[in-house]
């Protein structure tokens, strides 16, 4: 019987070893993960808002508020097909996001400075009556 239980555990501890030696179960080298370049906005979107009179009365004509324009630009990407980032003397930029009011803005703001410029608000893919000039 001893020699019976001492062959079990023999054949045991092989099949440990080689479950041990499988290169199945061999640890693979991780490739460290590539470094993202971290891309900074072209302006400071906490800067304190100058709103044109065009600005204020399409905010009038579309029931934008200004808490919607600064949650815009805190969370909203950039759109670079309707922004001008090379236009002189100032560079525009229009900043896109859907508001905690569901409202799909596009704010265009011009960078001035420590200041934002507030030149437009647009709710995309609504059509509001407006008599701005």
């Amino acid at each position: 019987m001893r020699l019976i239980s001492l062959y079990f555990r023999s054949v045991l501890l092989v099949f440990v070893l080689l479950a041990c030696n499988d290169p199945a179960a061999t640890p693979v080298a991780v490739k460290p993960a590539k470094t993202v370049a971290v891309v900074r906005d072209p302006f400071n979107r906490h800067g304190r808002l100058i709103f044109t009179r065009h600005a204020r009365c399409r905010m009038d004509c579309r029931h934008i508020t200004k808490r919607e324009i600064q949650e815009v630009l805190d969370s909203g990407t950039i759109n670079y097909a309707k922004s001008e980032p090379e236009a002189k003397p100032d560079p525009k930029y229009a900043v896109e996001a859907l508001t905690q009011e569901h409202q799909y803005l596009r704010i265009v703001v011009a960078p001035s400075g420590e200041k934002l410029i507030v030149i437009t608000c647009i709710e995309l893919h609504v059509e509001w009556q407006c008599h701005c000039n």
